[in-house]
């Protein structure tokens, strides 16, 4: 079964953020043999002053293949939470079948980017679709931005990766075709979402990030002049923060 795990605020100002959170709870879960880990995501969401928020105000999103019930999933997560996330934070975590997430929920992560949403209403729509949403430690408003993570994640269109197989361990000059067999990259294209062909050669640095667009993991690569070793590179840090916000 495909599942999808959301998680927000599970920091404080001097630890970890939720993104090294949802690695080291999805890595987890593999190293236990309850999952075949696919992707994690960031997910940004409102930045607004009148929101708590730590640093950055984002979720993420843990989509997987369970090897196990849900409900054993869901107390690993739990127990994990209730134990990591650091003093002084809200942390919020929802659980959810991937084929089943409602236009709802998809709808509230859509919301989440946009205004302020209240603790209340995630929990009356997590009951109403039957989904599995719980808050940890201080005023665990953290379920807030982890339902909005499965709402987004289920979209497809929004956050950038910061786990795939390999990701974080490749670097040095590939043709496309041996990235996509590398990685569970779907798609590598330029700037204008034209795919590139499979024999180019491309430079993938030490920050290289792909994003979600239409549902497809998408890396994207800019042109380079300035080394006759390849021709093209893996979109600034830059640019994609600036379309992953």
């Amino acid at each position: 079964m495909k599942l999808i795990i959301g998680i927000d605020d599970t920091d404080n100002i001097e630890s970890r953020g939720t993104g090294f959170r949802a690695r080291q709870l999805g890595l987890l879960l593999k190293e236990h043999n309850y999952a075949e880990l696919h992707s994690i995501a960031r997910h940004q969401l409102l930045f607004d002053r009148r929101i708590p928020y730590t640093s950055h105000n984002s979720s993420a999103s843990i989509v997987f293949n369970s090897l196990t019930n849900t409900q054993t999933i869901i107390d690993f997560c739990s127990d994990y939470l209730q134990r990591e996330s650091a003093e002084g934070s809200d942390a919020g975590l929802c659980v959810a079948e991937f084929d089943n997430v409602p236009d709802s929920v998809i709808d509230w992560g859509s919301k989440a980017k946009r205004i302020i949403l209240t603790l209340d209403d995630a929990h009356q729509l997590a009951e109403k679709e039957g989904i599995f949403l719980k808050g940890f430690k201080g005023l665990k408003i953290g379920v807030i931005g982890s339902l909005a993570a499965v709402g987004l994640r289920k979209n497809g269109n929004d956050g950038r990766l910061l786990w795939l197989e390999n990701l974080r361990e490749t670097q040095g000059i590939y043709t496309a075709k041996d990235l996509l067999n590398i990685m569970h990259i779907d798609r590598i294209t330029d700037k204008d979402i034209t795919v590139v062909p499979e024999n180019i050669k491309i430079f993938f640095g030490d920050w290289s990030r792909p994003v979600l667009i239409d549902k497809q993991i998408t890396l994207i690569v800019e042109e380079e002049k300035s080394d006759e070793r390849f021709k093209w590179k893996c979109a600034s840090k830059e640019y994609i923060k600036s379309i992953s916000q």
